[in-house]
């Protein structure tokens, strides 16, 4: 990478391994591609009623699972990047040279999940289909223009060479 590419960023902006801190539009599609899950977990914290932040985002329980299907790609996701450290495994690193075709690839197997769920079991409102395929269009449109990312996607963390202590010798 050209230093000219860091040239925009503080030293706030880079992590423990000299590498550019993730984009946040990844973290913003994550949760949007993982919804199916964080609502999960929201209800599985709600010790009086588990079932009700499940039901009241979605009436039909068909839409909860259809998004926890199109969450599994999201999942992956977020394995890879917490595996992304110095001498992790060949397909980590492959994985993560390939970031930005998993998540516009996640964002599209949720989107089409949709689709079929609308078309085919009519189970959405095509108010929140096209809303879906707005936000669906604009995450990969930012992913795709987002130089930040594009600097994450080139870097894979690499073993930082140790300090040298100075040892004092007695006298």
């Amino acid at each position: 990478m050209s230093k000219h590419n860091y040239s925009a960023y503080s030293v706030q902006d880079f992590d423990n391994f000299d590498c550019l801190k993730i984009s946040k539009w990844v973290y913003l599609a994550l949760i949007f591609i993982l919804r199916g899950y964080v609502v999960w977990l929201m209800s599985v914290t709600n010790m009086q009623d588990r079932v009700g932040i499940i039901q009241w985002i979605y009436p039909e329980t068909s839409l909860f699972y259809l998004s926890l299907g199109s969450g599994a790609l999201g999942i992956f996701i977020v394995l890879v990047l917490s595996l992304r450290r110095p001498n992790a495994n060949g397909w980590v690193k492959k994985s993560w040279q390939h970031g930005k075709g998993i998540l516009t690839f996640a964002l599209l197997f949720d989107l089409i999940i949709c689709l079929v769920g609308f078309f085919y079991w009519h189970l959405l409102s095509l108010t929140w289909l096209i809303t879906q395929a707005i936000i669906v269009g604009v995450l990969i449109i930012m992913l795709n223009l987002s130089k930040k990312f594009r600097i994450n996607l080139a870097e894979f963390p690499e073993p930082l060479p140790e300090k040298k202590k100075k040892v004092i010798k007695p006298q």
